[in-house]
């Protein structure tokens, strides 16, 4: 499964790379609203605890950064906006039915029901019973949201924009200080990279999961989605973001522009996993035979030969088992003089739990 991204006739002049401050207070609300899928965060949302009231209105307005990520949060025109309060305002000063229309989907939060047009469910009491009734099918609090959204768009805004100035107050702003010079860092790299080299190469670098499709310019991006996103005409704006993690979002809805939220190497907790390694790796594990082998090679290195005794087995035998584990990256091997000595990795086996959820949540 994959989003292909084609960025055919996309010029470099319609690329823009820059962090946004809404986009990354998203995120930092997606893991405060779901801790439990980012362990890696740990750290910082204990000191990110909220007021009691404060949690309370986050917590009515968390589907909106669930999973979906609600389009509203995204950058919808260029250039950036510089700040946060900037982009706050930009909501304030959109129509009702514009607004509506932006919340509306990420309030449903799936792209398996079709959501109607805004003016259809502001102004056809059975569109708006309509939709209520699919928004609280997936949940309650989906359902209360799209109430309150559609009995009064205006209230609605207004206490989702007071929600996220709170928010910026009691703990966004300060780890925002920190964190905005270092993705303004990364999006000037990607900028003198895209002088260079064509958009295709560099989104295959760039993106985790990422790889070149043999035709075209296209990229294929490892996602649990199947789409292919035809970018030009419209802009291409990648936002470098130290929250997303391990998620990578692609939101493609709005005829603005497309925007991919990432995160850049070397903030992100570790590399990630296509779904053919995770299957590799998990198969692999799921042998008694490999598994024994493993137990052998984690107290020390050892030769395939001693493996071989240990085991009552044939070097050939081990050989191709430990090629098998190696390939899956879960052995390393080290020449010592004449010899080869294997080990467990360890590390990348602690990290296969984490893996396999990370995989899962994108």
């Amino acid at each position: 499964m994959s989003i292909i991204l084609d960025v055919g006739e996309l010029g470099r002049e319609n690329i823009a790379v820059g962090p946004s401050p809404l986009t990354e207070l998203m995120a930092a609300l997606h893991v405060l609203a779901e801790p439990e899928h980012h362990p890696e965060s740990a750290s910082w949302t204990g000191p990110a605890a909220v007021d009691p009231e404060l949690h309370e209105e986050l917590t009515c307005y968390a589907p909106l950064w669930a999973r979906f990520r609600c389009r509203l949060f995204f950058p919808r025109a260029l250039p950036l906006a510089p700040t946060l309060e900037a982009e706050l305002v930009g909501i304030e000063q959109l129509r009702p039915a514009d607004f509506t229309g932006l919340v509306a989907p990420g309030v449903l939060g799936t792209t398996a029901v079709l959501v109607p047009e805004a003016h259809q469910v502001l102004e056809s009491r059975s569109a708006a019973e309509d939709f209520v009734r699919q928004c609280t099918r997936r949940s309650y609090a989906r359902g209360e949201l799209a109430r309150q959204l559609l009995d009064d768009p205006e209230v609605f805004r207004a206490r989702l924009l007071a929600a996220l100035r709170a928010a910026d107050q009691a703990f966004f702003a300060e780890s925002w200080r920190e964190l905005r010079p270092v993705l303004e860092e990364r999006a000037r790299e990607v900028r003198r990279d895209l002088t260079r080299r064509s958009p295709a190469d560099v989104l295959a670098e760039l993106l985790p999961t990422a790889a070149r499709v043999s035709t075209g310019q296209r990229v294929r991006l490892d996602k649990l989605q199947n789409r292919e996103v035809k970018i030009a005409p419209r802009p291409l704006v990648l936002v470098p973001s130290a929250r997303v993690w391990p998620h990578l979002t692609v939101k493609d809805e709005h005829p603005s522009c497309v925007v991919v939220q990432y995160a850049p190497r070397g903030l992100a907790p570790g590399g990630q996993l296509s779904l053919r390694q995770l299957h590799d790796r998990l198969a692999v594990l799921a042998s008694p035979g490999r598994m024994e082998l493993c137990r052998h090679l984690l107290s020390e290195p050892i030769t395939t030969s001693e493996l071989a005794a240990r085991l009552g087995s044939t070097t050939p035998q081990v050989s191709r088992t430990v090629r098998q584990l190696r390939e899956a990256g879960l052995v390393r091997s080290e020449r010592d003089g004449k010899l080869v000595r294997h080990r467990l990795a360890t590390d990348v086996l602690r990290r296969l739990g984490d893996d396999v959820l990370a995989t899962a949540m994108r």
